[in-house]
């Protein structure tokens, strides 16, 4: 073998023909591939651990009502009372060795922070159990996706994010589309929900201040994770998740005792129309579910941004609404088809904004676009020089 023939190969990273394998420095472009793959694994398992969470726990707590659940109180209980769920991992998870020098927030601070968060959440979770007794789940799904152009402004104000124009495209459409749900009549469905007419435009409107609460609790997250807490690992994500749900559950719960809503829960779940066993069944799958979601919603804060997290939290948009269909007997009507469409429109276009930012990043740091795998060694005019000397004389 020729010197130039075999510096080729040293190039391409190829053996050499007496069997020594390659062992100069891997090409950047394919390593960066392999990393971006191994980052986007765990936030993919996020994401399907928030869809499917929240897709169960919407479907159980409007079955909840259905079935002859009432207590608003213990509703709003269930979908932050699944917190201790989490303690197994968390007491499971090591504590970061590479973090052990690095200056660890104020308790006190800390203590404040998820006190706030935790009472915010029980609001949050409040009118969200009594949107969903005033509204088709179908509709309530809908009407819910808005969070997307509340967390528009929130990521502005709080997370500095910039406006573009996919995120302006996004909010005015689903402004339009939850207005469109808004003031479309559908009387057959508030039939045969047994809920007043007059309902239907509070469920409306306290959907829309539970989803711009929901959006503030993510840009809150992001800046408690990037200001005070400066650190993304498992460990402190699930540490937040456990105390502010903690917190949260401590409130509907000294509210279901206040109220005096407690009393009628035996005989509620005597009459429920499934069976007592179905009855704890249902409000445990709306623990967990709703625990999932938050999970997976907490994590890809920590791991993207907030404005992440509410995009993919807006992907159960068309599940909800085709199984409420399917399971609760919701008619799919004009009106929400094309508030569907124009909410579907919506997502894509911040899809679209969060594709164009991932090219920029790459931009500016000289990476080659996903999918191109070619060696920049082969590139660039600079060859790379093998760490160990081949066995061969020349």
């Amino acid at each position: 073998m020729t010197l130039a023939q075999e510096f080729q190969l040293q190039i391409r990273g190829k053996e050499y023909s007496h069997g020594d394998s390659w062992d100069g420095p891997e090409p950047a472009t394919c390593g960066l591939k392999r990393r971006g793959a191994r980052r986007w694994v765990p936030v993919l398992v996020d994401m399907l651990m928030m869809l499917c969470g929240e897709a169960m726990a919407t479907l159980l707590g409007r079955l909840y009502y259905n079935a002859g659940g009432k207590s608003m109180w213990l509703a709003t209980l269930a979908h932050s009372a699944g917190a201790p769920l989490m303690l197994v991992p968390l007491l499971l998870t090591p504590r970061d060795a590479s973090a052990a020098g690095e200056p660890r927030p104020a308790a006190g601070k800390i203590a404040a922070i998820c006190v706030g968060l935790g009472l915010l959440i029980g609001c949050d979770n409040l009118m969200y159990s009594y949107a969903m007794l005033y509204l088709p789940v179908s509709t309530f799904s809908l009407v819910a996706a808005t969070q997307l152009a509340f967390n528009a402004v929130t990521s502005r104000l709080i997370n500095a994010q910039r406006f573009t124009a996919p995120i302006l495209n996004s909010v005015v459409v689903l402004t339009f589309s939850a207005a469109l749900l808004g003031f479309g009549s559908d009387d057959d469905d508030v039939a045969s929900y047994h809920v007043p007419r007059g309902k239907r435009a509070a469920g409306v409107a306290l959907t829309l201040a539970a989803s711009a609460v929901y959006a503030l609790l993510l840009s809150l997250f992001e800046a408690t994770f990037e200001t005070v807490i400066r650190a993304q690992t498992l460990r402190w994500v699930l540490t937040m998740q456990v105390s502010t749900n903690v917190v949260a559950s401590a409130a509907s719960a000294a509210a279901l005792l206040a109220s005096g809503e407690w009393r009628t829960i035996r005989g509620e779940m005597a009459a429920f129309e499934h069976g007592i066993a179905s009855y704890v069944a249902t409000l445990a799958g709306i623990a967990v579910g709703w625990q999932a979601a938050a999970l997976g919603a907490v994590r890809l804060i920590a791991r993207v941004s907030s404005l992440f997290a509410n995009v993919t939290g807006t992907l159960a948009l068309p599940l909800v609404p085709v199984l409420a269909v399917v399971f609760f007997g919701d008619k799919m009507t004009g009106v929400k088809v094309v508030a569907m469409l124009m909410a579907v429109w919506g997502f894509l276009s911040y899809v679209y904004h969060h594709y164009l930012d991932d090219r920029r990043v790459a931009a500016r740091k000289g990476r080659v676009a996903p999918g191109d795998c070619v060696c920049t060694a082969l590139m660039g005019t600079q060859a790379v020089v093998p760490t160990r000397k081949p066995d061969v004389d020349y």
